[in-house]
């Protein structure tokens, strides 16, 4: 999804960082917010595609532009459109969501690059948390709202699902999301 704005070049990104124009806290909105699972099964000749339909998250920009924050997804609320798989994927095979029910990613920094920013941070699958980082396109569409847009590749094997019957399952997985983030 794109903004209706130009995105952020990264001499524009720096500057509202640096001046504190972006400080303050900020939340994300589920309902126009979506983080979406796309993987591989039947040794790689069927695409599954999913949502998880429970997401929230919150931010802090401070005055000389750091930011922090959490991302939550409850992993029981993947939705692939097939109740069986879906009922397999909150097992202990995958998610194990009896024992750990979220999926969270926790924000160390936002840097500007080329013409997005670069997030890093950790995520945490599983009870096993990996450093994690990556690019995502950043837009201001109105005063008091942010938007992040990006594909991010995750090796599930990483986090402990390592469920593989006669490797019909792919262990490479895309994540795309779409986070909007109001100032509070």
């Amino acid at each position: 999804m794109q903004a209706p704005s130009e995105q952020m070049t990264e001499v524009r990104l720096r500057a509202l960082l640096g001046d504190g124009a972006l400080a303050g806290e900020w939340v994300l909105d589920p309902h126009r917010s979506s983080i979406r699972l796309k993987s591989r099964s039947m040794w790689g000749r069927v695409e599954v595609n999913g949502v998880f339909g429970e997401i929230s998250g919150s931010g802090t920009v401070s005055p000389d532009g750091k930011v922090s924050g959490t991302v939550s997804v409850a992993a029981a609320s993947i939705d692939t459109k097939d109740i069986k798989r879906d009922t397999h994927l909150r097992s202990a095979d995958f998610f194990d969501t009896d024992n750990t029910p979220d999926i969270t990613f926790t924000v160390d920094g936002i840097r500007s690059a080329g013409r997005g920013v670069t997030v890093t941070g950790t995520l945490t699958v599983r009870g096993r948390t990996r450093p994690l980082s990556f690019d995502a396109a950043a837009s201001i569409p109105g005063d008091g709202e942010t938007w992040f847009d990006a594909e991010v590749h995750i090796n599930r094997t990483d986090f402990g699902l390592n469920w593989n019957k006669m490797g019909m399952v792919s262990v490479h997985n895309t994540l795309t999301i779409h986070a909007v983030f109001t100032r509070r």
